[in-house]
């Protein structure tokens, strides 16, 4: 059975705010909807380990997004995510990184996290993000002291999508600017768009619509 690594963030708000966030529920399930109906497995992991923040479970009119949220197994993994200092890279198929604004709190910034990613995709591993979740991939640098970014086109949440959000003056960094700098392109279409860049193997969406369309893209290079 093939399994999927799903490093989520620990920070429970808004940049230095007091505003409720974490992970935006609608990209981890649709993303584990997808996984998990082709037979993969999964664990839900993090810096600290623990019960995780998660957002958005609020949403109408998502039918994924609530079955997934009430799975007694998805609640389970989510109050007790593994720690990242038990996590055996060698266990896993694929790296999936969900977004919402707490990760570039921490994961956008973490080694440790960031040294186990850059071993999966040296041993031929697949990575994909989504929304915010492409900020993880900054402080991954392979062992040749490159980037993994250095060559890779990419997508993520955009400063249009941040204004309509009204996140723009709240949040730690701007993503699409980081990643601009960083990554040999950055690639986005009109704001809300659902929109994935595939580059060999690593794969990013633009925002929460674009989940459902990672997690596909990544199963069909899981699945060759």
């Amino acid at each position: 059975m093939k399994k999927i690594l799903v490093p989520v963030t620990n920070h429970a708000t808004l940049g230095t705010t007091d505003q409720a966030n974490g992970t935006f529920s609608p990209e981890i399930t649709h993303a584990l909807h997808v996984f998990t109906q082709h037979g993969f497995d999964y664990d839900i992991a993090s810096i600290a380990g623990g019960k995780v923040p998660v957002y958005g479970t609020d949403i109408e009119d998502d039918e994924v997004n609530q079955q997934v949220l009430s799975s007694e197994d998805f609640q389970n993994r989510t109050n007790n995510s593994l720690p990242v200092s038990e996590v055996n890279i060698d266990d896993y198929d694929a790296i999936f990184y969900p977004g919402g604004f707490g990760l570039l709190s921490d994961l956008a910034s973490n080694k440790e996290f960031a040294k186990l990613a850059a071993t999966h995709y040296e041993n031929s591993g697949l990575i994909g993000a989504v929304c915010h979740g492409p900020a993880a991939l900054l402080p991954i640098t392979l062992s040749s002291g490159e980037a993994l970014l250095a060559n890779k086109s990419v997508t993520s949440f955009t400063r249009e999508e941040e204004v309509d959000y009204g996140t723009i003056n709240d949040i730690p960094f701007l993503l699409e600017e980081a990643l601009a700098r960083k990554a040999a392109r950055f690639s986005k279409v009109q704001p809300w768009q659902d929109f994935v860049v595939e580059d060999d193997r690593v794969i990013t969406g633009q925002n929460p619509a674009s989940a459902h369309s990672v997690a596909t893209a990544m199963v069909k290079q899981l699945i060759r």
